[in-house]
C-alpha cells in the first residue's frame, strides 16, 4: 500500500515537473522567437509536438476531453481580455461589417473550402462541410498581437473589423461544427432551419448574458471591498463562470465573455490597472498551455500522411476561400481595395480551429482523425505564412498609421476606492516635451518626482529632467493624452525638407489634386482630422504620421482629441514638382519649361 502511494506521489511530481518545464521553455523560447521574427504561437505549438509521443520528448497524451476543457477556459479568458482592451469609440463603422464577416463570412468560407476538401480527402458532402466549418474561424486577435509587437499601428476601422470579427466568429464556427457533427451521428430534419435558429439563439443569449454579466461585474468590483490582489483573480473566475453558465443555457459563451470584457473596459472600475496587468500574464499562460497541449495531441507521422491534401485545403482557404468571403461581405461598405486585401490576408488560423477539431474526436466520428490532422496542418501553414509576412503586407498595403515614436512606457497605480482618477508614473527620457518647462494639461496634476533615488515634491523638483520618474494624477480615460508629453520626438528623412502647414479641416481630396498625393478612394472625402481619428482609435497625438505615397502628413496640434494643425512633407523630387506647379499657376513659369529646372 505504501509503495503504491509513493508511486502515485512520484508520478504526480513527474507530471508537475514536465508541465512546469514546458511552460518555462515556452516562455523563454518567446525571446528567441521575437529575436528571429518567428511567430510566437508557432513556437509553442512546435514545443508541444517535439515533447509529444512522436517527438524526442516521448510524452504520451491523448486526452481530448481535457484538451477541450482547458481550451474552452483558455479561450474564454483570452476573449475576455480582448474585449477589456477594446474601446467602444474605436468600433464606429466597424460593427456591421465585422458581424457580417463573422456570420455570413464563416458560412461562405466553410462552404467554399468544402468544394475542394471533398475531392482532396475523399469525403462526402457533410464531411467536407465539417472540414470547412472547422477551419473557417480566424484567430485575428493573434494577428493584432503580431502586428503590434512589430511596431505597427493598424488603421482604426481595419483593426476594429479584424478584432471584432475574431471575437464574434467563434460562435458561428462552433455552432456550425456541432450541428454538422450531430447531422453525421443522427438523422436531424430541416438542418438549414435548425442552423439559422441555432445561430440566432446562440448570439442573442450570449449577447444578453454577456452585457448583463459585464455590468454585474462592474457593480461587484466597485461595491465590494476585497483584500489587495484579489480583484484580478475574481475577474478571471467570473469570466470563466459566465462562459460556463451561458454555454449551459445554449448561448455563445465566447460572445458573452467578450461583451462582458467590453463593458468592464469601458466603465470606471476600481483596480483596473492591476486587473489588466494580471490578465497580461494570464493570457500569455493560456496561450502557452493551450498550444502546448494541442501540440502534444499531434503525431508527426500522421501529419505527414495527410500533408499533401491538407496543403491543398490550406492553399485554397488562404488564396481563394477567405478573400472571396471578405470581398463579398465587405462589398456594401466603404473599404478600399488595399484594406480588403489586408483583411483577407489577416485570416490567421490558430487554436480555435484545432480546438474545434477535437469535437469530432470526442464524438468518435469515423473520419475524426482526418479532421484533426488536416486542421492542425492548416493552422501550421497559416502560422508560418501569415506569421512571417503579416507586418510586411501591412506596410506594403499602407494600412498602418505611420507613427515614428516608440511605444510609451507608463506604470498605472491603483488608488483604493477611487475610479475617477488614477496615478500614472512616466520615465522621463531624452527628447521628450516633458523636459524643461512643458506644462501639464489642466486636468492632470504632478504629484511627485523621483530623482536619483530621492522622492521630491513638484515644488522642490522644479522642471522634469532626463532620468526622472514623474507621477501624475489624471482621469483614466484621458491618460493616453499625456503620452505625447513623455514620448521622445524622433526625426525621419523627410524632416529636413519643407513642411506645408494645414488646418485639420482640409480635405485629403484637395491635397491629392494639388500635390498629386496617392490617397485611397475611400479617404478622398475625409478631412485631415477625420483621417487621423479614423486610424488612431480617436486618440491622435502630435508626431503621428500617415504616409501617402511620396508624402507624409504629420500631426502638429491636437485640441480636445481632434487634429487642428498638421504639416505636409514631400520628398525632394515631389517638392520641386509642386513648387513648379505653383509657379505655373501664378504665371511665373511657362507650361513647357522643365519642372526640374
Amino acid at each position: 500500500m505504501a509503495r503504491h502511494v509513493m508511486g502515485s506521489v512520484f508520478v504526480s511530481n513527474l507530471v508537475l515537473l514536465v508541465v512546469a518545464a514546458l511552460v518555462v521553455v515556452g516562455t523563454l523560447s518567446s525571446l528567441l522567437a521575437a529575436r528571429f521574427g518567428a511567430p510566437i504561437l508557432l513556437v509553442f505549438l512546435v514545443i508541444g509536438v517535439v515533447a509529444g509521443e512522436g517527438g524526442p520528448g516521448g510524452i504520451h497524451f491523448d486526452d481530448y476531453w481535457a484538451t477541450y476543457m482547458v481550451g474552452s477556459a483558455a479561450l474564454a479568458v483570452i476573449l475576455f481580455d480582448g474585449g477589456l482592451r477594446m474601446r467602444i469609440a474605436s468600433m464606429r463603422g466597424a460593427i456591421i461589417p465585422a458581424v457580417g464577416l463573422s456570420t455570413i463570412g464563416v458560412v461562405m468560407t466553410g462552404a467554399l473550402v468544402a468544394l475542394v476538401a471533398g475531392p482532396l480527402l475523399g469525403l462526402g458532402a457533410l464531411e467536407s462541410l465539417l472540414v470547412g466549418a472547422i477551419v473557417a474561424s480566424t484567430d485575428a486577435a493573434a494577428v493584432l498581437f503580431l502586428v503590434r509587437a512589430q511596431g505597427l499601428h493598424l488603421g482604426r476601422r481595419v483593426g476594429s473589423v479584424i478584432e471584432i470579427e475574431s471575437a464574434t466568429n467563434d460562435p458561428a464556427a462552433v455552432f456550425l461544427t456541432v450541428l454538422l457533427v450531430e447531422l453525421l451521428t443522427s438523422n436531424m430534419g430541416n438542418p438549414g432551419i435548425a442552423m439559422v435558429l441555432g445561430v440566432l439563439r446562440e448570439m442573442v443569449v450570449g449577447a444578453m448574458l454577456g452585457v448583463a454579466g459585464g455590468y454585474a461585474l462592474v457593480a461587484l468590483l466597485n461595491r465590494v471591498d476585497l483584500p489587495g490582489g484579489l480583484h484580478p483573480v475574481m475577474v478571471v473566475g467570473v469570466a470563466v463562470l459566465l462562459f460556463a453558465v451561458t454555454s449551459l443555457l445554449h448561448g455563445s459563451g465566447f460572445l458573452a465573455v467578450y461583451l462582458a470584457g467590453l463593458v468592464l473596459g469601458n466603465r470606471p472600475v476600481r483596480a483596473i490597472a492591476s486587473i489588466t496587468s494580471f490578465l497580461d500574464t494570464v493570457t500569455w499562460l493560456c496561450q502557452i498551455v493551450m498550444f502546448v497541449m494541442l501540440g502534444l495531441l499531434v503525431s508527426p507521422e500522421k501529419i505527414l500522411f495527410y500533408a499533401l491534401p491538407a496543403l491543398g485545403v490550406a492553399a485554397f482557404l488562404i488564396l481563394v476561400g477567405r478573400p472571396a468571403a471578405v470581398f463579398l461581405c465587405l462589398a456594401p461598405f466603404r473599404f478600399s481595395l488595399k484594406e480588403k486585401l489586408f483583411i483577407s490576408w489577416a485570416g490567421l488560423r490558430g487554436a480555435v480551429s484545432i480546438f474545434l477539431a477535437t469535437i469530432p474526436m470526442l464524438a468518435h466520428l469515423p473520419q475524426a482523425e482526418v479532421y484533426f490532422n488536416v486542421a492542425f496542418a492548416v493552422v501550421l501553414v497559416s502560422l508560418i505564412l501569415h506569421g512571417w509576412t503579416m507586418a510586411k503586407v501591412a506596410r506594403r498595403l499602407d494600412v498602418t498609421l505611420s507613427d515614428p515614436a516608440p511605444a510609451i512606457r507608463r506604470f498605472e497605480i491603483d488608488l483604493p476606492g477611487q475610479t475617477e482618477v488614477e496615478l500614472v508614473a512616466y520615465p522621463v527620457v531624452a527628447g521628450t516635451p516633458a523636459t524643461g518647462q512643458a506644462a501639464l494639461p489642466s486636468w492632470a496634476r504632478l504629484m511627485m518626482v523621483v530623482r536619483n533615488g530621492q522622492t521630491l515634491t513638484p515644488e522642490a523638483a522644479g522642471a522634469l529632467k532626463v532620468g526622472d520618474y514623474g507621477y501624475v494624477l489624471a482621469p483614466p480615460k484621458r491618460v493616453h493624452q499625456l503620452d505625447r508629453l513623455f514620448r521622445p520626438q524622433e526625426a525621419t528623412p523627410m524632416d529636413d525638407g519643407a513642411a506645408f502647414p494645414f488646418v485639420g479641416e482640409v480635405r485629403l481630396g484637395d491635397l491629392m489634386s494639388f500635390y498629386g498625393l496617392t490617397v485611397p478612394d475611400s479617404e478622398l472625402a475625409l478631412t485631415i482630422a477625420e483621417a487621423f481619428a479614423d486610424r488612431s482609435d480617436d486618440h491622435p497625438a502630435p508626431g503621428m504620421r500617415i504616409t501617402y505615397g511620396h508624402a507624409v502628413i504629420e500631426v502638429r496640434e491636437v485640441v480636445d482629441g481632434r487634429v487642428t494643425w498638421a504639416v505636409l512633407r514631400l520628398e525632394a523630387g515631389r517638392l520641386k514638382r509642386s513648387i513648379a506647379k505653383v509657379r505655373r499657376l501664378f504665371g511665373l513659369q511657362p507650361e513647357g519649361e522643365d519642372d526640374e529646372a
